[in-house]
């Protein structure tokens, strides 16, 4: 079994910045994809971000220039850099990852809460 566990959220003012970690731990042979996701009140769920295993990126147009991804493979984390910080951001943030275990699962953590407000 693999598990998923996101922190860093918090509450900040616009323009304020967070940093999110998720860090994967259990049995498994290797990490491929992994994203970031968020659902506001009354939204559905959607991808902020994800990364491959070689590093390649891809961002949700609203939030490009402003947030970063990235992963360190050996501590089996994906980070995300969060700048600039509107209320339109707030929302809880999921980790998701594909995982070799040995069969190729789709994980999901249990999400961490980003509040932007004044």
């Amino acid at each position: 079994q693999v598990q998923l566990v996101e922190s860093g959220g918090d509450l900040v003012q616009p323009g304020g910045s967070l940093r999110l970690s998720c860090a994967a731990s259990g049995r498994f042979v290797s990490i491929n994809y992994m994203a970031w996701y968020r659902q506001a009140p009354g939204k559905q769920r959607e991808l902020v971000a994800s990364i491959t295993s070689t590093g390649s990126t891809n961002y949700r147009d609203s939030v490009k220039g402003r947030f970063t991804i990235s992963r360190d493979n050996i501590k089996n984390t994906v980070y995300l850099q969060m700048n600039s910080l509107k209320p339109e951001d707030t929302a809880v943030y999921y980790c998701n990852a594909v995982v070799n275990s040995p069969e190729w699962v789709n994980y999901w953590g249990k999400g961490t809460l980003v509040t932007v407000s004044s």
